[in-house]
């Protein structure tokens, strides 16, 4: 059969490293999924913003910088309501699961200057200590925080890494400004010498993918000012101010430009060029919990995870997901379930699946006359995981708004980053040992209606959708085929005569790829007759470079 997955081909596919992956620390425990098959990088975390001196000094305390801060509450249920959850941290996870582990022998640095070329397993991580120089608790006067330092220090750490290890590129990971270090070493200090710096090659050449979480890639504006905004200025401090401005980010972001001079007026903040590096391979998650957060929150705004306000925690082009967690703390973005698991799948998943709206009608005008539009709202879900992986809703003042495109083209919903399912047992015999992945897409769509600019209500029922349905997708192998392609099987929840657990596969036969090798699923006719006899969800599976 032809395989639905094809290649997706783009400039710079990366190279894959050069010194061969150790044996595996660990046995696998029973079954053995592909992600020990994908080739491990050097991952390097990058956090946030730690405040003051007092705050400095605290976060220095710590040898992994809050990557191993784990969490213990989560929301669940209509109401929100808080249940315990267990989550051990994304380091313990990806010691656990994913076969990576800690090189830390006093000093990490050191210990990498001291090993020979290529001697150092590339499934490692490393923390990239930029605040050590600012603390006052390891004798000697306290730096003044830089974050240009702080980014031309990581060009070198990547450098260092990647000379000990053999490996070609590595992977940033990054919590709130750790990301604009990332970037300004990617677009500014890996083009750009000073005095002793001098870099030999661009980041786009050093770096496979950019994770970030939370960052506030468009800066961080407030929605009020006053004493409130006073207050919180003086926890973040004068340097963040000028850190987080957007007109002042275009000193760190742009090469041969000083830090201070202000952006022209139409200078893109959250927009990485392409000569700098491939959006493709970013990855941001965007917080949509304000309420959690504390007082930052007062003065951002609740359209925001607390202090990222929600449309500046991206990059232009980027891929994305939305999950309902504060900026950090009890509820945060790094110290999440959700996190992780869009993390390891952006890492490890090697086969994709965009997901796009085709054939939308545009919404009818009231019976008044009034201009209306179609508004949606995503959830999407897998087995297994009590989490939301992905939500776009206007309860958390992020939907989706489905205008048709000019061209006629399909509406982007969302990518998912597809992990092989379990397969194979550990002992390497062809009995399949689970069923396959099964993702759930929930998708609601509502009818709304404008006069003078301002959303009309009257007509308006609160918590009622137009049309309201989840699409089950499985996806895995064919039974007489288990090393077979990947194959996809999907089916509305409303179509399904029994409960979704009880039917397997979701479908009777698996979806056929169309000529230009996408995969179309008709609305329901409910949602024909309402959204355009032909809207159809496009699935569009590839396989990543």
């Amino acid at each position: 059969m032809v395989s639905i997955f094809h290649h997706h081909t783009h400039d710079g596919t990366p190279a894959t490293p050069s010194v061969p992956l150790p044996p595996p620390q660990r046995q696998p425990a029973e079954p053995h999924d592909a992600t020990a098959d994908v080739a491990r990088l050097p991952l390097i975390y990058v956090r946030g913003f730690a405040g003051g001196t007092s705050g400095i000094d605290k976060q220095v305390d710590d040898p992994f910088y809050g990557f191993n801060d784990g969490s213990t509450h989560i929301r669940v249920g209509g109401d929100g309501a808080a249940q315990y959850y267990q989550f051990e941290s994304p380091l313990l996870r990806l010691f656990a699961e994913d076969g990576y582990h800690p090189l830390v022998t006093g000093d990490p640095k050191s210990y990498l200057r001291a090993r020979a070329a290529g001697s150092v397993d590339p499934a490692t991580v490393w923390i990239h200590r930029f605040y050590d120089a600012s603390a006052d608790t390891f004798g000697g006067k306290a730096a003044d925080f830089d974050i240009e330092a702080a980014a031309r220090d990581l060009y070198e750490l990547v450098q260092l890494v990647r000379e000990k290890t053999g490996a070609d590129k590595v992977v940033l990971i990054a919590h709130s400004m750790g990301g604009l270090i990332c970037r300004s070493m990617l677009q500014k200090w890996s083009h750009q010498s000073l005095g002793d710096f001098r870099p030999t090659l661009p980041g786009k050449d050093l770096v496979d993918r950019l994770f970030t979480y939370g960052t506030p890639h468009g800066g961080i504006a407030f929605a009020v000012g006053g004493g409130l905004l006073d207050e919180f200025m003086e926890d973040l401090g004068p340097v963040g101010s000028d850190i987080f401005a957007p007109e002042k980010m275009y000193g760190y972001l742009v090469p041969h430009v000083d830090f201070g001079t202000e952006a022209p007026p139409d200078w893109p903040v959250n927009v990485v060029p392409p000569e700098d590096f491939d959006t493709d391979r970013i990855f941001c998650v965007v917080g949509t919990d304000a309420g959690d957060y504390g007082l930052a929150q007062k003065v951002v705004g609740p359209q925001s995870d607390g202090l990222v306000a929600i449309r500046n925690a991206y990059v232009e082009g980027a891929h994305r997901a939305y999950v309902h967690r504060s900026h950090s703390g009890r509820y945060g973005l790094v110290n999440s379930e959700e996190g992780y698991q869009n993390l390891r799948r952006f890492l490890f998943g090697r086969k994709r699946v965009e997901i796009a709206l085709a054939g939308l009608a545009p919404a009818p005008p009231d019976a008044d006359g009034r201009r209306s539009f179609w508004q949606g709202e995503i959830q999407l879900s897998i087995r297994g995981l009590p989490v939301v992986m992905h939500q776009q809703l206007a309860a958390h003042h992020c939907p989706v708004t489905l205008e048709p495109e000019p061209d006629g083209g399909p509406i982007p919903l969302t990518t998912v980053f597809l992990l092989d399912p379990l397969t194979m047992p550990a002992d390497g015999s062809n009995t399949p040992v689970s069923l396959p992945s099964r993702y759930s897409l929930h998708l609601r769509v509502s009818r709304l209606t404008e006069e003078h600019g301002l959303l009309f209500w009257r007509d308006h029922l609160a918590q009622t959708a137009d049309w309201d349905d989840t699409l089950i997708v499985d996806v895995g192998h064919e039974a007489d085929d288990p090393k077979g392609e990947l194959r996809l099987w999907a089916a509305w929840n409303s179509q399904v005569p029994v409960a979704i657990a009880d039917r397997y596969p979701i479908s009777d036969g698996p979806l056929a790829p169309d000529r230009d090798a996408t995969l179309s699923v008709p609305l329901p006719p409910s949602a024909g007759r309402l959204l355009g006899a032909d809207a159809s969800l496009v699935l569009r599976p590839s396989v990543r470079e």
